[in-house]
């Protein structure tokens, strides 16, 4: 390793999502309208390809740009031939694009494209899992990745109450069996993730492995899942599957209160994944909750779990996704820093019996 690649990541962030679309005002009305996000002008200008439209959709420190393909030449179209609508690249703000995307490639990052300035921007892009890529953003002051800042002008419509979301807590991520250590490896090797949670759950005849990767900055998360082949196939199989290769299944929204968001994305008529009353009865044995009572979860199926740190409270919407693949996800924390053992597993036994009812 180089002595310039020590510390080049140090200060590396999530930056925004890069979200490929078929039909890019739809989908961003699938954020707009159900989640609270606002809408931008489309940054056309800051894509790189005069053959695409962009919309740009955020609230708070939550930014996406949803890109269309309007021409065969445009690379999106290969994306979605191959998995439909999804996550395309996870963008990552560095204070040196160009330092970070050598120092990647020098550890064995697989080069996609080189440094290259436009608008006061400068972008360079890695291969990360499956057909999904990080792109190095460095930019001034007031710039969102290639998303313009939201000023005058800039903002379109907006949707729902104030700040119900605040950031993007994780992503999952699910790849082939016997992936799970070297995409583990290629993110603590290449760019300086820690390793921060491991488990193997098994549900009946199902299983599956997931191993949590973070940033040193900790504003980048990814649960990282690959099935057990010695088991049933379950959902984590379905993904791989529907998706034609690795990706991402779902992403996590932070909110200061999850009830009250719940009870607003539920009002805006997103679907949420349920959870039997027999969770809940147990509750009360097994910890003393922190913030909410037990009527107060269980009427919106929301779970919850605790670490050394503290507690966690998280909820599930069903895919809309054609292929039934992507998702979302709802957390709030409250000082707990891991993911709940039982939450996982609540997950998985949630997603199953609604895979089991299609």
């Amino acid at each position: 390793m180089s002595t310039d690649d020590i510390t080049v990541f140090d200060n590396m962030v999530l930056d925004h999502v890069s979200f490929y679309a078929e039909d890019a005002s739809a989908a961003a009305k699938w954020l707009v309208s159900g989640y609270g996000f606002a809408e931008y002008e489309d940054d056309r200008a800051f894509t790189g390809f005069p053959d695409a439209r962009s919309v740009v959709v955020g609230v708070n420190d939550i930014r996406f740009r949803i890109t269309q393909p309007l021409a065969d030449s445009h690379p999106a179209n290969r994306y979605l031939t191959r998995h439909g609508d999804g996550v395309a690249d996870i963008a990552l703000r560095v204070p040196d694009a160009t330092a970070a995307y050598l120092a990647a490639v020098r550890r064995g990052a697989t080069p996609v494209a080189e440094p290259t300035e436009r608008g006061g921007l400068v972008t360079a892009t890695i291969g990360a899992f499956g057909d999904v890529t990080h792109t190095f953003v460095q930019g001034r002051a007031g710039m969102i990745g290639v998303v313009p800042a939201e000023g005058p002008g800039n903002r379109r419509s907006t949707s729902g109450a104030d700040g119900e979301l605040g950031e993007i807590d994780h992503f999952a991520v699910c790849v082939y069996a016997g992936d799970l250590d070297t995409t583990v490896s290629f993110y603590r090797d290449v760019l300086d993730f820690e390793l921060i949670f491991a488990e193997r759950v098994q549900v009946g005849s199902q299983a599956m492995t997931t191993k949590v990767v973070q940033s040193r900055s900790g504003t980048l998360t990814l649960t990282l899942i690959e099935p057990d082949l010695n088991c049933e196939a379950g959902h984590i199989n379905d993904f791989l599957t529907n998706h034609r290769g690795p990706g991402v299944q779902h992403i996590a929204f932070t909110a200061e209160c999850i009830v009250q968001a719940v009870d607003v994305i539920g009002a805006r008529g997103v679907e949420l994944l349920s959870t039997p009353d027999a969770y809940y009865a147990a509750l009360p044995a097994r910890m003393d909750l922190a913030r909410y009572t037990v009527d107060e979860l269980r009427s919106r199926s929301i779970l919850v779990d605790s670490d050394h740190d503290g507690q966690l409270y998280q909820i599930f919407t069903k895919s809309v996704h054609p292929r039934n693949t992507i998702f979302l996800e709802i957390i709030e924390r409250l000082g707990a820093r891991g993911f709940g053992s039982g939450n996982i597993r609540a997950l998985y036994e949630a997603v199953e019996r609604t895979r089991e009812q299609e």
